[in-house]
């Protein structure tokens, strides 16, 4: 699979450890130092501003995509050189799946859970075929992967959809997955009719 740019989910707050912003910073370098450029949701604060930061002093392309609602409280990254304002949240996350090639979430809130799981649901029901991971820093991601194994367990979810998400806690190595990520062969029309079928 050809990568060009990666989009990262992530807080506009830097969280209640350092660790979360060396951790956006080094993603960020990562990124660069192979060519990704990233798509990111536009902030200027916290773990979003540090991983926009991060490429951009490396000269890597960074594309922010932000509602106006949100840009109108001084929160976006004007500095940026591709600042996409959209009027909604839904276009905002339509338009960051379509300029990317692979989807990271690194620590934040309730949007960047929902924005990963989206993005993992669209792969499972095989709108897209695009890599999907946790970037799992000082252990953050730690009990929602426990969360995945137990709806595994209870048969909620299928071990073929729980691999689609890839975990790493190393910037290179969960990049080093996204190269090879093969999407698993699933049929897609009897899995749902199974769902149907219940």
């Amino acid at each position: 699979m050809t990568l060009k740019r990666i989009c990262v989910f992530c807080g506009s707050s830097p969280g209640a450890r350092p660790e979360y912003a060396l951790a956006a910073r080094r993603l960020g370098q990562e990124m660069a130092k192979r060519g990704l450029g990233l798509v990111y949701g536009g902030g200027s604060t916290g773990v979003m501003g540090e991983i926009a930061a991060a490429v951009l002093e490396m000269g890597g392309e960074v594309i922010g995509v932000i509602p106006k609602s949100l840009a109108e409280r001084e929160v976006a990254f004007m500095e940026l050189a591709d600042l996409r304002v959209v009027p909604t949240m839904h276009e905002r996350k339509a338009l960051m799946v379509e300029l990317s090639d692979g989807f990271i979430a690194l620590p934040g809130g309730l949007g960047t859970f929902e924005e990963f799981f989206e993005v993992v649901t669209w792969a499972q029901l095989g709108i897209h075929n695009m890599p999907c991971g946790l970037l799992t820093v000082e252990g953050y991601y730690s009990h929602m992967i426990s969360l995945l194994e137990h709806a595994v367990q209870e048969q909620f979810v299928e071990d073929e959809h729980r691999s689609m998400i890839l975990v790493d806690d190393n910037p290179a190595s969960l990049l080093d997955q996204f190269v090879s990520y093969r999407p698993p062969d699933i049929d897609k029309v009897d899995w749902v009719k199974s769902i149907i079928r219940g």
